[in-house]
C-alpha cells in the first residue's frame, strides 16, 4: 500500500529572497524566523562546534576529535503542498544552490508531488546445512504465526505503535557453492526509525527456533540494506515556458532533458554518473539528519540494478500538453528516531528546522531534493553544459587554494570567473594583483 506522510501544517515559507548574498550569521538569523527555531537550535547550527568531542566519543571508537563540513539551507521547496527549508551538509560547490533553483522553477507549479509505502525492513536469516530446502522453506511457513510472535515478544512499545514483525518471506537456493541454502526474510515495520538495530535484534533472537525447526544451520542473521518494500516515489511537472533559457526554447530544453537521461537508462557508464546526481542532492540531506547515508547509497544502487541491468532512478518524459515530467524511485530507510539522530545536537537541530514528524515524511523530503537535483544537472548538460554554472561556483574554493583571504576572496572568484579561467594559477596571477 502507498501512502503519503502527512503533517499539520506551518508558518514555514521556503522562498527566502536574497539568501545568496547574506553572510552566514544573516542567512542563520532568516532561516531561524522562518522556521520558528529556538536559540538551542538555532546555536546548534552555527559556526560553533556543534558535536563536543565528549559526545563524540560516546558515538564512535578511537575518538581523537571532529571533522566539519559546509551546512547549506536548501530554499524554495514544496513538497505535497508543504513548505520545507532543507539542511544539506556537502562539499561540493553548487549542489544547494542547483537544488534551491530548481525548487524554485517547481514551485510555480505547484512542487513536487511524492507518496511513500510503509516503513518495513527486511532481516535476513541464512539457513545451511539442508538437505530438503524446498522442505524446510514449508516447515518455516507452516510456523509462520509462531516466528512472528516470537519475533514481537520482546518489542512491546513497537507493536503498541503499530510497527513490529508483520510477515516472513522464505527463499531457496537450491545449488549454491556451499550446497543449499534457505534465505528467511522477516518484514518488519520500524515506524520513525531507521530499523538497523530493531530487525537485527529480532533476527539473532529467531535463529535457534528456526534451526530447530528446519534442521539446519544459522549462519548471518542481519538485515538487508535493500529496503524495496519502504520505497519512496517522487513526481514534478515543470510547464514549458519555465524552462526557456535565452537560447532555447522550454520544448528544445524539455526534449534535451528526455534525450539525457534516455542515455542514462540504457548505459551503465552514463546511469552511474546520473544516479550519483541524484544521490549528490539526498546524501546531504541523510548527513545533516545524522542517518546513514552509506545504507542510502547501497540501497539505491542495487534497486537501480534489480533488473539485472544498472540503470537510471529516475525517468524524464514529455507529457501531451508539452509539460516536462519527473519520476524518482528508490528505497529510502531514514529515521528520526535512534543514533545520531537523537545523539548530535546539529542533527536534532536539522530535523526541528525541516520540521518533519515521521521519518517517512523525511525520506519524502529528501527524494524531492534528489529529483530537483537530477533536473538541475540534467538541464545543465542539455544546455549550456555541466561545467559553467559548476565552475563559477567552484570559483571561491579555487580562490581560496591561491592564497585569498577575507574580501580578496569573492573578488578574485569574481575576477577569474569574468575571465573563463578558473585555475589557481589565474587566482594567484588576480590576487598579486589585488
Amino acid at each position: 500500500m502507498t501512502v503519503s506522510a502527512t503533517k499539520t501544517p506551518s508558518v514555514v515559507n521556503s522562498r527566502i529572497e536574497g539568501m545568496r548574498d547574506m553572510e552566514p550569521a544573516d542567512r542563520r538569523d532568516a532561516i531561524a524566523i522562518a522556521a520558528g527555531l529556538d536559540a538551542p537550535a538555532k546555536a546548534a547550527l552555527s559556526d560553533g562546534s556543534a558535536l563536543p568531542v565528549a559526545v563524540a566519543n560516546g558515538m564512535i571508537e578511537n575518538v581523537i576529535g571532529t571533522f566539519e563540513l559546509p551546512l547549506g539551507v536548501a530554499t524554495n521547496f514544496v513538497v505535497n503542498g508543504q513548505d520545507y527549508l532543507v539542511p544539506m551538509v556537502v562539499e561540493e560547490p553548487s549542489v544547494v544552490a542547483a537544488a534551491s533553483y530548481m525548487a524554485k522553477i517547481a514551485r510555480a507549479g505547484g512542487g513536487f508531488k511524492v507518496s511513500s509505502t510503509a516503513p518495513i525492513m527486511r532481516a535476513q536469516v541464512q539457513v545451511i546445512g539442508l538437505d530438503d530446502p524446498f522442505g524446510a522453506r514449508a516447515a518455516l511457513l507452516a510456523h509462520r504465526d509462531a516466528l512472528i510472535e516470537k519475533a514481537n515478544s520482546k518489542d512491546t512499545v513497537l507493536t503498541e505503535l503499530g510497527g513490529g514483525c508483520k510477515d516472513i518471506e522464505v527463499h531457496v537456493f537450491p545449488s549454491s557453492a556451499i550446497g543449499p541454502m534457505v534465505v528467511m526474510h522477516l518484514l518488519v515495520d520500524v515506524r520513525d526509525a531507521m530499523g538497523a538495530n530493531t530487525v537485527n535484534t529480532m533476527a539473532e533472537m529467531l535463529a535457534p527456533q528456526v534451526e530447530e525447526i528446519t534442521g539446519g544451520t544459522v549462519r548471518l542473521r542481519i538485515l538487508s540494506n535493500l529496503a524495496d518494500k519502504r520505497m519512496v516515489t517522487a513526481n514534478v511537472r515543470i510547464p514549458t515556458d519555465a524552462l526557456t533559457t535565452k537560447t532555447l526554447s522550454g520544448a528544445q530544453v524539455a526534449q534535451g532533458i528526455v534525450e539525457a537521461c534516455e542515455l542514462a537508462i540504457i548505459d551503465p557508464y552514463r546511469a552511474a554518473t546520473h544516479n550519483k546526481g541524484i544521490m549528490n542532492g539526498i546524501d546531504p540531506v541523510v548527513v545533516a539528519t545524522g542517518n546513514d547515508w552509506r545504507a542510502i547509497e547501497a540501497g539505491a544502487h542495487a534497486y537501480a540494478a534489480r533488473n539485472g541491468h544498472y540503470t537510471s532512478l529516475s525517468r524524464w518524459e514529455v507529457a501531451r500538453d508539452g509539460a516536462l515530467v519527473g519520476t524518482l524511485e528508490l528505497p529510502m530507510a531514514m529515521g528520526i528516531v535512534g543514533g545520531a539522530t537523537r545523539t548530535h545536537p546539529a542533527a536534532q537541530a536539522a530535523l526541528k528546522l525541516l520540521g518533519v514528524t515521521s521519518a517517512q515524511e523525511l525520506a519524502e523530503v529528501t527524494v524531492a531534493v534528489g529529483l530537483a537535483q537530477n533536473m538541475a544537472a540534467l538541464r545543465a548538460l542539455a544546455t549550456e553544459g555541466i561545467q559553467r554554472g559548476h565552475m563559477t561556483l567552484h570559483a571561491r574554493n579555487i580562490a581560496i587554494t591561491a592564497g585569498a583571504q577575507g574580501s580578496d576572496i569573492d573578488r578574485v572568484a569574481k575576477a577569474i570567473v569574468e575571465a573563463g579561467d578558473v585555475t589557481v594559477a589565474r587566482a594567484k596571477q588576480m590576487l598579486e594583483g589585488i
